[in-house]
């Protein structure tokens, strides 16, 4: 076994990434990173300098592997046998990376700006920049319920890496900003996402962690 998966249980990307691996069926060693400790902070650095996880070491290939969706693109093409997160048509692998990363980037991203906004110093708050992530959070709930018409996953009938993105974005998001009364269709969207086995499992390794999310 070559690859190992450096992450933190709590990481929505991180658990993104765990997601589709789990989805590939892909064996690997887990290296779960405390970036508290300077030692385990150091080791990161010398994987990736941006000192952000989730990384994928393969000794084999001495490659390390960075962001999520390279990490499952470079595992589906090296490692995988048979499973695919990515439609194998253009159009439809296209549409299925704009949802890839718009989960990423307008539903992760402003849920953590809310998050991280609680765990500053009185006094510190960013009462304006938490205003304008809610906003947008809103703005792409009322997209991904639209998109929710087409099938009954993100980019359509079947299971995707957009999918991967989309349960933990929408696991946190909901927790400080609540989208089961006004979405209907994301509601139920997430409901499915919650029962994929892949989904249950990650959340499963992440319980002892949760209660250190602040949202």
């Amino acid at each position: 076994m070559s690859l190992t998966f450096y992450y933190h249980p709590l990481s929505s990307f991180c658990q993104k990434a765990l997601v589709g691996l789990y989805e590939l069926g892909v064996s690997f060693h887990e290296r779960v990173v405390d970036l508290s400790d300077e030692a385990e902070r150091d080791e990161l650095s010398k994987l990736w300098p941006m000192c952000r996880f989730p990384v994928l070491r393969d000794d084999a290939r001495d490659v390390n592997v960075p962001e999520t969706s390279i990490i499952l693109a470079y595992v589906e093409a090296h490692y995988a046998r048979g499973t695919s997160l990515v439609p194998r048509d253009p159009d439809r692998a296209l549409d299925c990376q704009l949802r890839d990363r718009f989960f990423d980037l307008d539903v992760n991203v402003p849920m953590q700006k809310i998050v991280t906004d609680k765990l500053r110093p009185e006094g510190h708050h960013d009462s304006f920049g938490v205003e304008r992530a809610r906003e947008q959070l809103g703005k792409a709930y009322a997209v991904a319920d639209d998109w929710l018409q087409a099938g009954p996953w993100a980019a359509g009938e079947t299971f995707s890496v957009a999918d991967c993105a989309a349960a933990p974005a929408l696991f946190y998001a909901k927790q400080v900003q609540p989208f089961a009364d006004t979405q209907r269709r994301l509601a139920a969207y997430f409901e499915r996402l919650w029962a994929r086995p892949s989904f249950a499992r990650v959340m499963a390794e992440a319980q002892p962690y949760l209660a250190m999310f602040p949202g």
